[in-house]
């Protein structure tokens, strides 16, 4: 099974899209936005998540890094 949440690799202009099951929930510019996305979705302390792979899967790039690529 996949992780359910998927951090894509960061954008040509900064910023990388959050996914939750598929489904597109925002682009964020660091893990406050992430957090914020993933509360809106339903999970409220979504913060320890960002580091637990069996939730969460960084692609393209460092997890944590939003910067232009």
């Amino acid at each position: 099974m996949s992780a359910p949440i998927v951090i894509h690799r960061p954008s040509a202009t900064g910023g990388r899209r959050v996914t939750v099951r598929g489904q597109i929930v925002g682009l964020a510019h660091d893990d406050h936005d992430v957090v914020e996305f993933l509360r809106r979705a339903g999970l409220p302390y979504a913060d320890p998540l960002l580091d637990d792979s069996s939730w969460v899967q960084w692609r393209g790039g460092r997890a944590h890094r939003y910067e232009a690529a």
